[in-house]
Formats: structure tokens, sequence, C-alpha cells
């Protein structure tokens, strides 16, 4: 009970101490009646046109999915026997590692070597899926298959020969260049 004694008498101090501080100003008689007043006031009405924009905005957006959603996606060749598609894969690997080789290569004086093997590239890539289009229509055979295989093994080995004609113009010029000096 002292505890309790003891927080009211510092509560009283408390109120003693800020007694002049206080807001005591009283509201005026109609008060309550103003603000029912305001309350009861029909709001004036909003313009809905950013409801009307959200809502127009919402069903352009999905009309624009809708609409690329349904276009056809090219669907992904799915080959037949699971060592053609690993050969495939082996292959697109090898041919891909040549490339980066081959544009890490990317010079001035190389510059017509390398995009005359990448249209040379472009045209390697035209027939093969030539040939991927007769394996979906025929399915796969020996000789689709040995046309896919050699497709790739000449697109491997011409980028290595490009890979190789630019190295040895690369050594001619710097041979040049030493026996000038």
């Amino acid at each position: 009970m002292d505890a309790m004694k003891k927080e009211n008498e510092e509560l009283d101090k408390l109120f003693k101490k800020f007694e002049n501080q206080w807001d005591i100003q009283e509201m005026n008689s109609g008060h309550q009646m103003d603000f029912l007043n305001k309350l009861n006031k029909k709001q004036p009405k909003r313009n809905n046109y950013s409801v009307w924009a959200i809502a127009a905005s919402i069903v352009l957006l999905l009309g624009i999915s809708i609409f690329y959603n349904s276009t056809e996606k090219p669907k992904e060749f799915k080959f037949a026997s699971k060592e053609t598609k690993q050969t495939d894969s082996i292959f697109s690997i090898l041919i891909e590692n040549e490339l980066v080789k081959l544009k890490e290569k990317s010079s001035p004086e190389n510059e017509q070597i390398i995009n005359d093997a990448l249209k040379q590239m472009n045209v390697f890539d035209a027939d093969y899926q030539k040939i991927l289009k007769e394996v979906q229509k025929n399915g796969e055979n020996k000789q689709i298959i040995y046309a896919m295989i050699s497709n790739l093994q000449t697109r491997i080995s011409f980028l290595q020969t490009v890979l190789q004609r630019i190295e040895e113009n690369e050594n001619l010029k710097i041979t040049t260049y030493e026996k000038t000096l």
C-alpha cells in the first residue's frame, strides 16, 4: 500500500507542477451540432477518372498478356533417341566454344575473315535446320543421323581451319615485323 501512496503523491506533485499549463478551453455550445451537420452534408461527387484509368490499364495489360501468351511459341525440337540428343548437345557445345575463340580473335585485320566465316556458319546452320525438319517429318534414320553428324563435324572443322588461318596470318605479321627490325 505504501508504494501506491507514494505513486499518488508523485502524481499529485506532477499535476501541481504543470497546473497552469493545461489547455482548459471549453468548446462552444454548438460544437456538437456543427460536427453533426458537417458529417451529414452530402459529399460532392469525386471524379472517378482515376478509378476508370486504373481499370482501363488493368484491362489493357490483361489483353496484352493474353495476346502474347496465345501467340505460338516455337516448339523446342525433341530428338527421338537419347543418343542423338547427346550427340547434338556435345557438338553444339564444341561449336559454341570455337565461335567464342573466333570472336576473341576479332581485330581490324581479321574482321573480313571473321565476317565471312560467320556468314558461312549461317549457311551451315540453315542446312542443319533443314535436317532437323526432315527428322521431324520422317523420324530418325541412319542417313539423317549421318547428315546431322556430318554437318556438325563440318562446322567444327571449318571453324578450326579459320582459326588456324588467322593464327598463321598473325604469326606471319610478327615474323615480318621481326625481320624488319
